[in-house]
């Protein structure tokens, strides 16, 4: 690669973290998948996917199931989920590999509040995640999905979610790594034990905790 291509790339991604979402979306778009590589660490996202493509879901089309040991299975479309009460979160996105991103903004509903809609079982113990790429998988004990600061994102940045973020709709995992927060989230599943997730598999812990984390919570509907 060029040093223009290369220096080009750095500064569509800085571009990316000042002007948010609709940038980022086109700094995805002209990298394309599995290019993380090519992209330096410090203040950017690094755009890529394990499987190599980006699922392109319209709100529209989304959906979102939760089922397993639940006492109401349920599938949740975009509208759905945005007409929950939603919680804001400012917190610095950090990468196991060392990059990090500083004040993210996100906007969803409180994982725990889905649960309480669909009810859980005797036996419940963990949660599976699911992606639209059908390759990447997570999970999280019930104690950790109950946090305040586990969300179902459907906004961040300050605007929708973009394809290669994860969007329309992706987990957002606050005080963990960033490989906890699915992209592209599809399905929640309610297990018995814990499931080692796509990059637990690898090596990484199942328990991703960010040292000495914090983060700033938005009371619903404040700025």
């Amino acid at each position: 690669m060029g040093r223009r291509v290369f220096f080009g790339m750095v500064a569509l991604g800085a571009a990316g973290v000042v002007f948010g979402s609709t940038v980022q979306s086109r700094v995805g778009r002209a990298l394309g998948p599995g290019l993380a590589d090519v992209l330096p660490g410090g203040n950017l996202f690094q755009i890529y996917s394990v499987s190599d493509t980006f699922p392109a879901i319209s709100q529209h089309a989304y959906r979102l199931s939760v089922s397993g040991l639940v006492e109401r299975p349920a599938t949740f479309t975009f509208a759905d989920l945005e007409a929950m009460p939603q919680v804001r979160l400012v917190r610095t996105f950090q990468c196991v590999t060392g990059w990090r991103v500083p004040d993210v903004h996100w906007e969803g509903v409180r994982l725990s509040h889905l649960l309480e809609t669909v009810g859980l079982r005797p036996g419940s113990v963990a949660l599976a995640f699911d992606s639209y790429d059908r390759v990447d998988t997570e999970s999280l004990t019930l104690e950790q999905a109950h946090l305040s600061d586990v969300i179902v994102a459907t906004r961040m940045l300050g605007g929708p979610i973009t394809t290669e973020h994860g969007g329309p709709v992706r987990l957002y995992v606050a005080p963990m790594f960033g490989y906890k927060s699915l992209k592209w989230l599809s399905a929640i599943r309610v297990v018995d034990a814990v499931e080692p997730g796509y990059w637990e598999q690898y090596g990484y812990p199942v328990n991703g905790w960010l040292e000495g984390s914090t983060s700033t919570t938005l009371a619903p509907g404040s700025a």
